[in-house]
């Protein structure tokens, strides 16, 4: 009996400061599996064209989920992520890759074929950011 009267009060604990934080306009990091970041898999599948503002030189990537597009600093696997935003439209997610730093992404949606990406954060020990336009070119 304490053991479920223990459980209920933190359910609602835990509840009611899900609540005051979504009052005040605070994003809960929540880890970026299971259902999260649906906007993401509305976006077309394929070969997407990331065009950086400030750069001559366009980047192909092959977007099969759009994850993809979380990490285009750090391209490798072991990273962990947390998601601070996940809307209709935009999503934002902080991540840590060990040994190799850390970024923040924002990916705006436009159309399923267009996206805006801004990205900052550490890689290798510099600071870096990013700024760009994906949009979906073709096959992959």
């Amino acid at each position: 009996m304490t053991y479920q009267m223990d459980s209920t009060i933190r359910r609602t604990a835990l509840a009611a400061t899900v609540a005051a934080a979504a009052a005040l306009g605070l994003a809960l990091p929540v880890l970026a599996q299971g259902n999260g970041l649906a906007m993401l898999g509305t976006l077309a599948k394929g070969e997407w064209t990331i065009k950086q503002r400030g750069s001559k030189v366009d980047r192909k990537i092959c977007v099969k989920s759009g994850a993809e597009l979380i990490q285009l600093a750090h391209r490798e696997s072991g990273c962990s992520q947390f998601v601070v935003e996940d809307g209709a439209s935009r999503v934002t997610v902080q991540y840590t890759c060990p040994g190799n730093g850390y970024g923040r992404t924002s990916i705006r949606r436009e159309t399923g074929a267009l996206v805006q990406i801004e990205s900052q954060g550490i890689q290798g020990g510099m600071p870096f950011q990013l700024t760009a336009e994906g949009r979906r070119t073709g096959t992959c």
